[in-house]
């Protein structure tokens, strides 16, 4: 049997990951406890909100559980799954997982009557680059480093972005039917390692 890949279900959307990844017929796990990542050969990081997120990792134990996971498998975060990952958040002094070099500013773009469905291009899936891109209380990634790769844009901005083992989103790709992100980083992330 294949090793599943868990989702992050300590608060906000995890759900949603669940039914993607359930959609491409990939076997998941709901985590909320360190020993969980055991099974997991891969793992996604939800939206949220980023401080409470910080907040309960540290206190269940998977804070220094996922810098480890990570170590040697695939993590992907979207929107405070994104902003929980990087290495500076530059509104806010808050102590990140750090595995991505990227800087971010939280809800860059307002509060949540801001809230925005809009084109993303993703030139990775060639046949067809657009994206639906649903930003709530979205962050938006200011500076990456030289070993992070660009792979979304809205507009002129990068929503998306990887290094070798970790996946951000600005965006929410799980509130959409289209499964493509999720795919990518099950088959490009996740069974490469």
């Amino acid at each position: 049997m294949v090793n599943p890949v868990g989702v992050l279900a300590l608060q906000g959307d995890f759900a949603k990951h669940l039914e993607s990844l359930k959609r491409l017929r990939v076997p998941v796990k709901a985590v909320r406890w360190p020993d969980e990542l055991n099974i997991c050969r891969g793992l996604i990081l939800p939206g949220g909100e980023s401080t409470t997120f910080v907040n309960l990792l540290k206190k269940s134990g998977l804070y220094e559980a996922i810098i480890a996971f990570s170590i040697d498998r695939a993590v992907m975060g979207t929107c405070a799954g994104c902003i929980t990952l990087s290495t500076a958040v530059l509104n806010e002094s808050m102590k990140t997982l750090g595995l991505i070099d990227c800087k971010v500013e939280r809800n860059a773009y307002g509060r949540q009557i801001d809230s925005f469905f809009d084109t993303v291009h993703i030139p990775i899936f060639q046949e067809n680059p657009n994206f639906e891109g649903v930003f709530i209380r979205a962050p938006k990634i200011h500076t990456f480093g030289n070993h992070v790769e660009a792979l979304g844009f809205h507009n002129s901005e990068v929503v998306m972005a990887r290094n070798q083992r970790i996946l951000v989103s600005t965006f929410h790709p799980e509130l959409t039917r289209d499964t493509r992100v999720h795919r990518y980083f099950v088959e490009t992330m996740v069974d490469k390692q």
